[in-house]
C-alpha cells in the first residue's frame, strides 16, 4: 500500500471527524490492472482508547497469528438480506467478513477498525472478490461518522466496558438515517471463560443491551442466541451470543 501524501478527505460518507486528517494512499489497495473494484484504505493517526490502551497492537497480533472466519454472520444474512442496498457502516470490521458480504450485495460499505493487519486482510479479500470497500483505520470511539447517512450499521463482536459501549451505540445510532437498522451481535455473559473476552464487564446480556441502546431505536429483535462457534444456529449450544436488531424511528 503506498501512502505518499496526506490530505483531508472531504467525502461526507468517509469523514472521520471535524478536525481529523486521514492519510489517503496515492493508489488504492490491491490495484488491479484488469480494472476490478479495489479496496481503498484511509488511515487515521491515533488508535488509543479512553483508558489509554492501544487496541490496534493487540488486534494486529491476533489477526496476524490466528485464522478468522471469512463468511458473514448468519444472523446478519438473515436480517439484512432482504433490505434494499444503500450506505452501510461496519464498526470494528476486522478482516471484513460482514462488510465484504454487504458490498457483494450492492451496498456501499465503509469499514472502520483500529487494526492495520485486519484492514489489510479485508482489503486483500475485497480485491480478490472484486468488490469495492472503503476502509478507515482509527479507534472506534475516536471516529465521527456523518450523521443520518447510513441505512445499516453493524456492530459485531465489539466488547467494550459499559460506558464506552453506550457511547458506541449512541454514535452508531446518530449515523443511521430514519428507518435505518442497527445490527449488534456479541458474546453473552454465560460464555465467560469459553468465548469472548475474560472480563465479565465486557460481555453482553439482553438486559444490558436493552439499557444501552438509545431510545430513538425501536427494537425488533433482542434475544439470547445459542449456536456453534462458527455462528450456525442449526448447531446450538457451543456459543452463546446476544443479538439486537433495531430500527431508528426518529
Amino acid at each position: 500500500m503506498s501512502r505518499r501524501g496526506a490530505r483531508r478527505n472531504d467525502d461526507p460518507d468517509l469523514m472521520t471527524g471535524e478536525e481529523q486528517d486521514v492519510l489517503e494512499p496515492e493508489e488504492s489497495v490491491g490495484d488491479d490492472p484488469d480494472g476490478a473494484p479495489r479496496a481503498t484504505a484511509y488511515v487515521a493517526a491515533d488508535s488509543r482508547n479512553a483508558q489509554g490502551e492501544d487496541p490496534a497492537s493487540t488486534w494486529d497480533a491476533r489477526y496476524a497469528n490466528n485464522d478468522w472466519p471469512s463468511n458473514p454472520d448468519p444472523l446478519l444474512v438473515e436480517l439484512a438480506g432482504h433490505l434494499e442496498p444503500g450506505l452501510a457502516l461496519d464498526l470494528g470490521c476486522g478482516t471484513g467478513r460482514n462488510a465484504i458480504w454487504l458490498a457483494s450485495r450492492g451496498w456501499s460499505v465503509t469499514g472502520v477498525d483500529a487494526s492495520a493487519v485486519g484492514l489489510a486482510a479485508a482489503a486483500d479479500i475485497a480485491t480478490r472478490r472484486r468488490v469495492p470497500l472503503n476502509l478507515i483505520k482509527t479507534n472506534l470511539l475516536s471516529y465521527h461518522p456523518p450523521e443520518g447517512k447510513f441505512a445499516l450499521v453493524v456492530v459485531a463482536n465489539i466488547h467494550m466496558l459499559p460506558d464506552d459501549s453506550e457511547r458506541l451505540f449512541a454514535m452508531a445510532t446518530t449515523a443511521l438515517g430514519k428507518d435505518g437498522h442497527l445490527f449488534v451481535i456479541g458474546h453473552h455473559l454465560d460464555d465467560l471463560g469459553r468465548h469472548g473476552p475474560p472480563d465479565p464487564e465486557r460481555l453482553y446480556t439482553v438486559e444490558r443491551l436493552r439499557r444501552e441502546l438509545p431510545s430513538t431505536l425501536e427494537t425488533e429483535r433482542l434475544e439470547r442466541v445459542e449456536r456453534s462457534a462458527g455462528g450456525d444456529v442449526a448447531d446450538p449450544g457451543r456459543e452463546i451470543d446476544v443479538l439486537a436488531w433495531a430500527r431508528k424511528t426518529a
